[in-house]
């Protein structure tokens, strides 16, 4: 008689409104405000319509997700929509780009805090603060540090109150200046001799701040009704964010039109002293701060374990990324490669450092918007019929636009991009002995 019990699973307990502010706490929403100068001054001034282009961009490619989501309601995202739609080969190398935002999101975090940090306390050198970020943030994650949901909710408050006030301050500081009518401008979408070339680059970089908008499609497993559930969420995450910053895009733009700044990189708290003086300019700096802080630890600790289980499978060398730490069971000698990684951040700017994140971001949405219209034709064949407008239309529309994106980069981001995207080929043609075996699979569902 076997004594042995059956495999514990995940329990499905997350409906809509939990898996949505999942999605807006991944989101970062005050992030708008932290690269709102960078896009800002790219754009001429037009950053809310770079914001809604970037907007539009999403919703198609949301789409695209959400249809995959409704076919495979398992963990993975993009790299197992296109495994399973494409094939083994293609989805590793859309798993291998998908690394290249898990190994440098934390360094575009910790650059962007230190630079706001830097710029209230300019005695003290940028390398300091960074350093700052990273030696926290990698000894917590060594810990095994788990932030509860409650404290997630608390932190999303916050961060929603202070921007409420900023754009309850910005509207009163316009209606100060301009009188009520000054509310209403087409300055923030058309800025000063902004061309569409500018904008389209803005939107590219724009795309940043919505990094994320899938992180719902990893919950797919601990969804009731995720057929149903997870295609809204994804929809939802992505038109709240998207209404949330081009809303505050356009009520900045309207205290401070155009897009020259003392600092570009810290516009926005130039702004929130302006409009709520130095108290206000306190409490937006300790907002975007602890936003940051927290930002980058769930981001470390995401990358941390998604290396960890491309060593433990064996996609990666397994001695140094399939270790655990013996005395806190996590992954420490990955969590010290992604803090090594972000001492780049010392010498990058913030709009270098968003656009290189892109890229990676970008194939995958591109590959996710391919993989619904081949799960089209497939299905057709099996005699399984779908609406042709939303399988096939609307991710050829996703992935025109996104492709248009990727080419708006920062020069540097694309040869950057392109030289992982090499290595990557490179790592998986050793993986696969000269590409004649299948690569091996990686178990995202347990990152």
């Amino acid at each position: 008689m076997s004594n042995s019990s059956p495999a514990p699973t995940l329990a499905r307990t997350l409906k809509l409104p939990s898996l949505v502010l999942f999605g807006l706490a991944y989101l970062t929403p005050l992030i708008v405000l932290g690269i709102f100068g960078v896009i800002a001054s790219q754009t001429g001034g037009a950053s809310a319509s770079a914001y809604l282009i970037a907007l539009i961009a999403m919703l198609f490619t949301a789409s695209s997700y959400g249809r995959m989501a409704k076919a495979y309601p398992v963990a993975g995202s993009a790299y197992t929509y296109v495994r399973r739609t494409i094939g083994g080969r293609i989805g590793f190398l859309v798993g291998w780009s998908v690394i290249l935002d898990y190994m440098f999101l934390p360094m575009v975090i910790w650059l962007i805090g230190g630079s706001y940090l830097q710029a209230q306390f300019p005695g003290v050198p940028m390398p300091v603060w960074i350093l700052g970020f990273i030696v926290i943030t990698s000894v917590l994650n060594v810990i095994g540090l788990k932030v509860a949901d409650r404290a997630n909710l608390i932190l999303m408050s916050f961060q929603i109150l202070v921007i409420v006030i900023f754009v309850a301050l910005s509207i009163a500081s316009v209606v100060n200046t301009n009188g009520p009518s000054g509310l209403f401008s087409a300055g923030p979408f058309t800025g000063i001799n902004a061309g569409f070339a500018g904008i389209a680059g803005g939107a590219a970089v724009a795309a940043y701040s919505f990094l994320g908008f899938d992180a719902v499609t990893t919950l797919t497993e601990e969804t009731i009704e995720p057929r149903r559930t997870v295609p809204k969420a994804i929809m939802l995450v992505a038109l709240i964010g998207g209404g949330i910053f081009v809303i505050v895009a356009y009520v900045a733009q309207l205290v401070h039109p155009g897009g020259t700044f003392t600092d570009s990189d810290t516009a926005a708290f130039q702004i929130a002293t302006k409009i709520g003086g130095n108290l206000f300019g306190a409490v937006f700096l300790a907002a975007l701060v602890v936003a940051q802080f927290t930002s980058g630890l769930a981001a470390q600790a995401s990358g941390s374990r998604l290396l960890y289980a491309m060593g433990r499978d064996g996609v990666l060398p397994k001695r140094i990324f399939g270790a655990l730490s013996p005395r806190f069971r996590t992954p420490m000698l990955s969590i010290l490669v992604i803090a090594i990684v972000g001492l780049i951040a010392m010498f990058m700017d913030v709009s270098t450092s968003t656009s290189f994140i892109n890229f990676g971001a970008f194939v995958a949405f591109i590959m996710v918007n391919l993989s619904v219209i081949v799960y089209w034709f497939k299905q057709r064949r099996e005699g399984v019929p779908h609406n042709p407008l939303v399988y096939v239309v609307l991710p050829i529309i996703g992935m025109i636009v996104i492709a248009y994106l990727l080419t708006q980069l920062d020069v540097h981001a694309i040869t950057l991009g392109a030289i992982w995207f090499v290595l990557g080929v490179i790592v998986l043609g050793i993986t696969t002995r000269g590409f004649r075996r299948q690569p091996p699979e990686l178990s995202v569902d347990n990152v």
